[in-house]
């Protein structure tokens, strides 16, 4: 979803069900959720919302705690990457990827010359987004930024996407404002503030419309936030690579950037075996490790991370757009016996992480740059291969 998912294919970030009534426990509950709203009135309107607005739109408002449960554990950061691709970029996706592209290609190739953003990079996105439009979210959008700015955890955050929002319904831009659980909606999961600051009125209907049954708008819209933060056309997100054997894995980081002759000169070539296309510096990112796959990627992989900060996710659309243009599946295996760290445990990791002496930048449960960077150092004590990955192994380890 931009920072802010129809058939029977669901979006690769499930939506959650309607709110239960009377559903509280320790996230938070309705009459907190009404104290929170009164407290917040003021703030809303100083912020220039019309009273007779806020208080039209925000009656009845609920508290929904699975909401609060889906931003605790989202799937790009509590799976492995290899389960979260599996549904990414699975078989059906492909092809209704393929089968999109080719319904709307006039106005993908449109967009394309317009904002300089591939067809199939703005595919992608819609695919990953909301199943290419057919699976749009249908939770109140107000009801679950409310919910998300009462609980706290980024309460400034959502509480200036609520105000946000109240802006769109004040301005009569919606109709029926619902969408994920994080209050992202549309074609392409755009956030309140990123509609106000992004959307385009690509069809020239006078309106800026993420929400229609025309994803004009909203395709168009997501290529112009890429442009904005400096998409390069023709430059690829990152492609897969084989690493030689004795290779340095500390290397392996988004904070070491070298030229591609300089990776070519350590032995670093394509999935095939072939020499490294040129795109310019890039950094080698191994996801699931040093059995899964490599990556070589490239600034248009810190681009997409501003839709969505997870590895997953980046390497979702990245490959997905891939595949819609025809390339094939990721070659390298996946350590599948391997499964994810639970919250608790990455919490833990972090903590016995600092505790002996490896700085994780903080106990927040994000397995982040930092993170990653202590077990590295950790493994690297240890004798162990330094990738960085956070497995149940290091956490064993370290207990």
């Amino acid at each position: 979803m931009v920072l802010i998912w129809g058939s029977a294919m669901a979006p690769a970030q499930t939506i959650l069900p309607d709110p239960v009534e009377g559903v509280e426990n320790e996230m938070g509950t309705q009459e907190g959720l009404e104290a929170w709203i009164s407290d917040f009135r003021p703030r809303a309107l100083a912020a220039g919302i019309p009273a007779a607005t806020f208080d039209a739109a925000m009656r009845g408002v609920e508290f929904n705690a699975r909401v609060v449960e889906r931003d605790r554990n989202q799937n790009e950061f509590t799976k492995t990457v290899w389960d979260y691709l599996d549904t990414a970029v699975s078989e059906d996706r492909v092809a209704l990827g393929i089968k999109a592209v080719k319904k709307h290609r006039a106005l993908l190739e449109r967009i394309e010359a317009e904002y300089g953003v591939e067809k199939e990079i703005v595919a992608a996105v819609w695919g990953l987004e909301s199943a290419y439009g057919t699976y749009r979210g249908d939770l109140p959008v107000l009801g679950s930024l409310a919910t998300l700015a009462y609980e706290g955890r980024r309460g400034a955050f959502f509480e200036a996407e609520l105000i946000a929002a109240l802006r769109i319904v004040d301005g009569g831009h919606v109709e029926s404002f619902t969408g994920s659980w994080a209050g992202a909606s549309g074609h392409t999961q755009f956030m309140p503030s990123s509609w106000e600051k992004f959307a385009v009125d690509f069809d020239g209907d006078g309106k800026r419309n993420l929400w229609g049954e025309d994803p004009a708008d909203a395709l168009a819209s997501t290529a112009n936030y890429l442009r904005h933060w400096g998409w390069t056309t023709g430059q690829p997100w990152g492609l897969e690579v084989r690493l030689p054997e004795g290779f340095d894995y500390d290397q392996t980081t988004e904070r070491v950037v070298k030229p591609v002759a300089d990776w070519q000169a350590l032995g670093v070539r394509t999935a095939a075996g072939g020499d490294l296309p040129d795109h310019g510096p890039g950094s080698i990112l191994l996801p699931g490790g040093h059995r899964g796959a490599a990556f070589l990627i490239f600034p248009n992989f810190q681009v997409i991370e501003k839709y969505n900060t997870a590895d997953a996710y980046i390497i979702g659309i990245g490959h997905l757009a891939d595949r819609i243009r025809g390339g094939p599946p990721i070659a390298s295996g996946w350590p599948r016996e391997l499964r994810a760290l639970t919250l608790d445990e990455r919490r833990e990791l972090q903590d016995r992480l600092g505790r002996a002496g490896f700085d994780p930048g903080g106990v927040d449960g994000r397995m982040g740059p930092k993170t990653i960077a202590a077990v590295k150092a950790f493994q690297k004590a240890r004798g162990l291969v330094p990738d960085g990955y956070p497995s149940l192994e290091v956490l064993t380890l370290l207990r």
